[in-house]
């Protein structure tokens, strides 16, 4: 029997957020230094869910202390972690590793100092609805779908619930206060998932749409 939701997010809903902020990074961590994944996982979350860090250190070393096996696996009933650039061997050791950084900075108060995103987990956990728009209706599909980005954005706004679209004001307003330069706002607006090109620049479009918004 697979895992139900209730009792995924009981049991792994903070490792599996931990586990995601590695995708597509590498799992380079040593018992003195953190990789750049874990660095980003901790900036988000002492600024958003700081309480969460213990949760995610605790989850952790329980995974890492009983490991399941194939059966189990195969079954749905365990948490798999996603294939992170380790041997199976060094997995376990890892998990208790990043279960022993995470209480250090929890013990310490010890964090990253904020910071642009760095890892595209990051720039999605930072940047969640903005992620949303720029992924949902400005994909490679956009010119099959739209006459041009203002139609685009207007379905949005057409569609979306008045909460999120102050959700995606507020996120607006916050990447333009970061201190971007023009070639970190095409890497923001791409890490975000745009696939095609804004009308003009990146940063005046985004502060176009900003102000339209409100």
């Amino acid at each position: 029997m697979s895992l139900k939701p209730l009792e995924h997010d009981r049991k792994y809903g903070e490792l599996d957020q931990v586990i995601r902020a590695y995708l597509g990074q590498p799992a380079d961590d040593d018992p003195e230094k953190r990789s750049a994944a874990l660095d980003a996982y901790l900036r988000h979350t002492w600024r958003t869910r700081p309480w969460a860090i213990a949760i995610a250190e605790h989850q952790l070393r329980e995974y890492a202390g009983n490991p399941p096996g194939r059966l189990r696996l195969r079954l749905g009933e365990f948490y798999p972690v996603p294939d992170v650039g380790l041997p199976d061997s060094a997995t376990q050791a890892w998990l208790e590793q990043l279960a022993d950084h995470l209480k250090h900075s929890v013990e310490t108060g010890e964090a990253p100092p904020p910071a642009t995103p760095q890892t595209h987990w990051e720039w999605h956990a930072r940047f969640p609805e903005l992620g949303q728009l720029l992924g949902g209706w400005f994909s490679q599909d956009m010119p099959d779908e739209f006459e041009s980005h203002d139609a685009a954005l207007q379905d949005y706004l057409d569609t979306t619930d008045s909460g999120l679209i102050a959700q995606l004001t507020g996120e607006l307003h916050e990447l333009l206060a970061l201190p971007l330069n023009e070639s970190d706002y095409v890497l923001a607006v791409a890490e975000l998932g745009m696939e095609v090109d804004p009308p003009y620049a990146p940063r005046v479009w985004l502060t176009e749409v900003a102000g339209w918004l409100g």
